[in-house]
């Protein structure tokens, strides 16, 4: 193959590499925005080839592209769906805003491999046309939205299972320490005692809250912007066009997608990602929390709080034998943190919005894909090699109790809160523990005592 071929556009001439699969619209693109590593999401290039297939496949059954040249198309499609030209996606993500460019590639690589099929060298642009016959009754403006929609929602599904499997796995800690007593803590204080399974309880919960709030992004995610068009008016649409696509989109994906309640508002907002973003920032905000408790309750092993044990993964120090620190925790934290920050991305991209069209749509879907692909990954991680592990020390925890001065707070309703406050404040400057400063006050009887200061009924 010659090292480089020449393509045509409205502009004149390019120069393409002769391997490339791509055209003239493709490569000045490359030429234009090559400002950064970051390329199209996979998913994304999927999508696209589903939109693109059964597009073709709209316009055959409507009779507004020959048969012949839309089953070319069609077979094309098959093969970007399973990803044989992932490769020949080359365009930054920081581009024109509507993402023609991203648009462009797919009309322009699927017609050229269309055309080989049929017998046809590349780079000649017939029979098979990327805009006359790839693109049409589509424009950039509806082909990207609804790309983006269709990538989040077959993605999203991954992640709420990751969340699922998190929750899981910590309601089985939150069932294995339900027996084992511990001391709460309010503002990093000690507080009234609680049990180990409470603790991991909330954890629990906060997954399980995640998952569904994830789940309920979907619907808004299922409207399709396609058949729009450039505004929303679906100008050069067949009118069977829309329906008939999505409906093909839909049973090859097995996902209820349906064309939007409002074209102009799917073309104009993307409020269903920013919508996803901030279920994205909530489950992030929670995966910090809970990874950030998680390193204190291990923390020491020996002069912190120790009383849970995280897995030993890997050495800690390169000066220091022996110590072994929070990995996974520690992983976890800063994902949350990068998602954050992603999601605030996604926010200032959906104001960007002027009039009829939003300017932001790769950043969008690099973004969101990318937020979705790396909390679904550290999830997993977390729930198998952290919290899968996690061990107890019941004696530690006991431990605790014993010399925690909110012991005295049940005393409160026997002696008043005065006299249990001045109790507590002894035990604190003397360094003696709440049980012992009240046996030798005398006020409670000792049997009594030992009933008031069983930290299980306290719980």
């Amino acid at each position: 193959m010659a090292e480089e071929r020449y393509e045509s556009d409205s502009m004149g001439q390019v120069a393409i590499p002769g391997w490339a699969y791509w055209g003239a619209q493709t490569q000045r693109a490359v030429q234009n925005f090559s400002v950064s590593e970051h390329r199209i999401p996979k998913p994304m290039i999927k999508a696209l080839g589903l939109i693109k297939k059964h597009a073709a496949a709209a316009n055959r059954q409507t009779g507004t592209i020959d048969e012949r040249l839309a089953t070319a198309i069609e077979a094309a499609c098959d093969e970007v769906i399973d990803g044989t030209w992932d490769d020949h996606f080359p365009i930054d993500v920081f581009q024109t805003g509507s993402g023609t460019s991203w648009n462009m590639n797919a009309n322009e690589l699927i017609a050229n491999r269309a055309n080989e099929l049929l017998g046809e060298p590349i780079g000649q642009r017939k029979p098979v046309h990327p805009n006359d016959h790839v693109n049409r009754g589509q424009s950039s403006n509806d082909v990207i939205p609804t790309a983006i929609h269709v990538a989040n929602r077959m993605e999203l599904p991954r992640l709420v299972d990751a969340v699922a499997r998190l929750a899981s796995s910590l309601r089985a800690k939150a069932d294995e320490f339900s027996s084992v007593v511990k001391i709460g803590r309010t503002h990093l204080q000690d507080a009234v005692p609680m049990t180990v399974g409470q603790e991991f309880d909330g954890f629990a919960v906060q997954m399980e809250k995640n998952r569904v709030r994830l789940n309920q992004t979907m619907a808004n995610l299922e409207e399709l912007a396609l058949g729009g068009t450039a505004v929303g008016t679906g100008l050069n649409a067949h009118p069977q066009f829309a329906a008939t696509a999505i409906d093909g989109i839909s049973t090859q994906t097995g996902i209820a997608f349906r064309p939007a309640a409002s074209r102009f508002e799917a073309i104009a907002t993307r409020d269903a990602q920013v919508e996803l973003a901030g279920a994205l920032n909530t489950l992030a905000v929670g995966l910090m929390k809970i990874a950030n408790d998680l390193r204190l309750l291990a923390s020491g092993p020996r002069s912190g709080l120790g009383e849970i044990v995280l897995p030993e993964l890997q050495p800690g120090s390169s000066i220091m034998p022996g110590k072994v620190n929070p990995v996974i925790p520690e992983m976890m934290i800063q994902v949350a943190a990068h998602t954050i920050g992603k999601v605030a991305s996604i926010t200032t991209a959906g104001q960007n919005g002027p009039l009829e069209l939003n300017m932001m749509n790769p950043l969008i879907a690099y973004e969101s894909l990318s937020a979705l692909s790396l909390l679904t990954e550290s999830c997993t991680a977390f729930a198998s090699r952290c919290v899968d592990g996690i061990a107890v020390d019941a004696k530690r925890c006991e431990y605790w109790i014993e010399w925690s001065l909110a012991l005295v707070t049940p005393l409160a309703t026997r002696i008043g809160y005065d006299k249990a406050a001045e109790l507590a404040h002894t035990a604190f400057e003397q360094n003696r523990t709440i049980r012992d400063v009240v046996t030798e006050s005398g006020l409670i009887p000792e049997d009594e005592l030992a009933r008031l200061l069983d930290p299980r009924t306290m719980i």
